[in-house]
């Protein structure tokens, strides 16, 4: 099942994504008489998700596309962030090598180098991405993302998957000129306002065949930057799952930036883009405050 959050009759609003368009769970509920949490993080909150999937794997497909009269027309819909306030996003760095080597760092190779976000930086497919008037090198960053849907503490790799509501895609930005003045620096050069682009959809698991042959890849003005697969994370997702199990519970909506192959120099007038396999590409225009 995929899901996206949409700008719809003046209220944001999640939808079901179909193959001949988008179709809003309040319409859906109207019109099959559900009653299914109407925004993506309530209904993630709320547990309601694997009903709904459930539901949806088992005969809720067909009755959805049958209500073509309500579907929307993708290229017309607005999206937006799957949502705006997750208790916590938790970002890696340095998880391909190749990106440690465009810092001139070296790749942690025993435990995760992480970091976190506020949700202050999120802004949704389409939305500008702003370079700040502080900085004069800021970087942008494709990757997968990992949300959960339920509570999570002390997970072994081998249940990882079972505390995952979705996958998705992210652009993550970093001041970078910051950063490279002290790596103390890094969640100021990581926290500007829309440094944390996500959607436009959400994959429910069954829907990813298998994680770790997804090619995550860094476009820029419609040019691919750099693309790598997940196997090649040197934290692959199960190892970052656990491990920050361990530092603090995995709660409703949190999510998990698994790192990009490579990230690439912004400038005012780009297109910033994440491809994923599988999933709706996700873009976003670059503004420079200093431009304004």
């Amino acid at each position: 099942m995929k899901l996206a959050t949409i700008f719809h009759q003046a209220a944001e609003q999640a939808a079901l994504v179909l193959p001949a368009g988008i179709l809003p769970l309040a319409v859906l509920n109207q019109r099959l008489n559900h009653h299914w949490c109407t925004d993506l993080f309530g209904l993630i909150a709320a547990g309601e998700l694997a009903s709904l999937n459930q539901w949806f794997r088992a005969d809720g497909a067909r009755e959805a596309a049958a209500l073509r009269n309500d579907l929307l027309d993708r290229s017309t819909v607005a999206f937006r962030p799957l949502y705006r306030h997750p208790r916590k996003i938790w970002g890696i760095g340095l998880n391909y090598v190749a990106h440690a080597a465009d810092l001139a760092e070296k790749a942690p190779n025993e435990e995760p180098a992480s970091f976190m976000k506020p949700d202050t930086t999120i802004v949704g497919h389409g939305d500008p991405v702003r370079i700040p008037r502080q900085s004069e090198k800021t970087t942008g960053e494709a990757e997968l993302g990992v949300i959960f849907g339920r509570v999570a503490k002390d997970l072994p790799e081998s249940d990882w998957l079972g505390a995952v509501a979705g996958f998705t895609t992210i652009l993550d930005m970093t001041a970078e000129d910051i950063l490279r003045k002290n790596p103390r620096y890094l969640t100021r050069a990581k926290s500007f306002d829309t440094f944390f682009s996500f959607g436009p959809v959400m994959l429910t698991p069954d829907e990813v065949p298998d994680v770790m042959a997804l090619k995550v890849a860094t476009v820029i003005n419609g040019r691919v930057h750099a693309e790598n697969v997940v196997a090649n994370m040197t934290f692959p997702p199960p190892n970052l799952v656990s491990f920050h199990s361990r530092v603090m519970p995995w709660l409703p909506g949190d999510i998990l930036s698994t790192g990009t192959p490579q990230a690439v120099p912004l400038a005012h007038g780009d297109i910033l883009e994440c491809r994923i396999d599988g999933f709706e590409p996700l873009r976003n225009p670059i503004e420079d405050l200093k431009r304004a």
